[in-house]
């Protein structure tokens, strides 16, 4: 298979129609994808009830964080890739591939070694619910050892969408989402193992994913050919990707963490609340996907035109993404404020758990209004490399007024729900602030990665 089969020019052609093309497929792979935590859930649900949804949803929660650490180096990675890919600089492009793989192979032993003496703790100060611990413990501990396999997809969809393919990542994740969900029914349905079985599904499909990953580039003419000789650190591309990926990251956690403090809130409110605030949060990553599908894919085709130089392009690319992702979730926003009751009751048909979620979804699906402009606002900033600005923004709004505003609402004012949800539009208005005034300076068209490029000499790997 030749190289031109996996590299797909972002720089060239009608910008709608690029977007789109690029955009549904990884819209489609995030939807899939989310369906793994939610198969979890539901299926847990129907055969565990209330206290096996707290503690999929608690245990999920806390790998989530963990591995978007990860996540954000590997977006890091998607933006250096496609700008070595616009510039035509092949040997960065390689290099930084082979720096990518080889960090996170260590990263995720590390990562797993270490939570696994954690998790005990991490789920006490989280005030997980009595009802819930041991499934909240079980989910945990066994989705930890399938670390490196979700460290694993996600560096490989990263690698593929920097070069312009995000098909690929949807055909295998579809794949391995269809096996997720047969074995949930087995091993949850059939063999009663509650949450440790629906972490078993979880890995057992995320492992199938990476292993599709890697036969595919292995039978193409990929720049990574993966033996073990392939694996090296290149400490000039290493020191690329934490400058862009690393505040991406520091944002992920810090952004994750603000909703850990919401679930962590809710849990002292009783597991009806845990259950609700769980159930919605497992909603809305249906209901925002449009926006982070397109936010991302603007981030991919502005990084691949910035390193060509069509800063315009870029700009043009940015305001089809807002006007794509608004379109979609305006429809999410009203259908959500029309039938809450039925959304919730789709995951837990206990009374007490709906009416807790409704008072929760209703204020907190104002985001959806919001989420388009500052993802899509995000992407472009990203793409451009400056992600220093995009995670200062996701920083200050998690912990200026995600956190404040729920602890405010939530705990003082005794707004309940309500007031919890309430923090979530609060934060995304004041991030896209920040951000808009950012773009409207014009600093963005400032390129931080190819024109501060190193050159990385053979002398300066380590093998």
């Amino acid at each position: 298979m030749k190289k031109a089969s996996i590299e797909k020019k972002l720089t060239e052609g009608s910008v709608v129609k690029q977007l789109i093309k690029f955009a549904l497929p990884f819209m489609l792979s995030n939807l899939i994808q989310t369906l793994y935590n939610v198969a979890d859930m539901f299926i847990v649900g129907k055969y565990c009830g209330t206290s096996g949804v707290s503690g999929v949803n608690i245990g999920g929660q806390v790998t989530f964080i963990m591995t978007n650490i990860i996540i954000g180096l590997t977006v890091g990675g998607t933006v250096i890739i496609a700008q070595y890919l616009g510039s035509g600089d092949r040997k960065g492009m390689r290099e930084s591939i082979s720096t990518l793989l080889t960090f996170l192979l260590f990263a995720a032993i590390s990562f797993t070694v270490i939570m696994l003496l954690l998790s005990d703790g991490i789920l006490w100060l989280l005030q997980t619910p009595e009802e819930s611990y041991q499934q909240a413990r079980d989910y945990l501990d066994v989705t930890l050892l399938g670390t490196i396999f979700i460290f694993g997809y996600n560096a490989f969809a990263a690698i593929l969408r920097g070069l312009g393919d995000s098909k690929r990542p949807l055909i295998f994740v579809s794949i391995a989402c269809g096996i997720n969900v047969v074995l949930d029914y087995l091993l949850v349905g059939v063999y009663g193992m509650e949450a440790k079985g629906a972490a078993i599904a979880t890995i057992i499909s995320q492992a199938i994913s990476m292993i599709l990953c890697i036969i595919y580039l292995k039978r193409s003419d990929f720049e990574f050919d993966f033996k073990l000789s392939s694996f090296r650190f290149y400490k000039e591309r290493f020191f690329m990707l934490l400058r862009v990926g690393t505040p991406l990251s520091i944002q992920n956690v810090i952004v994750n963490f603000s909703f850990l403090v919401l679930t962590t809130i809710a849990n002292g409110m009783g597991v009806n609340a845990s259950a609700a605030v769980g159930i919605v949060g497992k909603y809305n990553g249906f209901a925002i996907l449009p926006a982070i599908a397109v936010g991302s894919s603007v981030s991919a085709m502005v990084a691949q035109n910035m390193g060509a130089g069509e800063t315009e392009r870029a700009r043009k690319t940015f305001h089809t993404g807002f006007a794509l992702a608004f379109s979609v979730t305006f429809v999410v926003f009203v259908f959500t404020q029309l039938f809450p009751e039925q959304i919730l009751a789709m995951f837990d048909d206990d009374p007490k758990t709906i009416a807790a979620g409704v008072e929760y979804i209703r204020t907190f699906s104002f985001d959806y209004l919001i989420v388009p402009l500052t993802f899509c606002l995000n992407g472009l900033i990203t793409g451009a490399g400056h992600t220093v600005i995009s995670s200062a923004c996701g920083i200050l709004s998690s912990i200026g007024f995600r956190i404040p505003i729920a602890i405010l609402f939530g705990v003082v004012l005794k707004k309940g729900l309500w007031g919890l949800g309430l923090a979530a539009p609060v934060a995304t208005i004041a991030s896209g602030l920040i951000l808009f005034v950012f773009y409207a300076t014009g600093r963005w068209k400032k390129n931080l990665v190819i024109k501060n490029e190193v050159q990385a000499d053979a002398d300066c790997s380590i093998t």
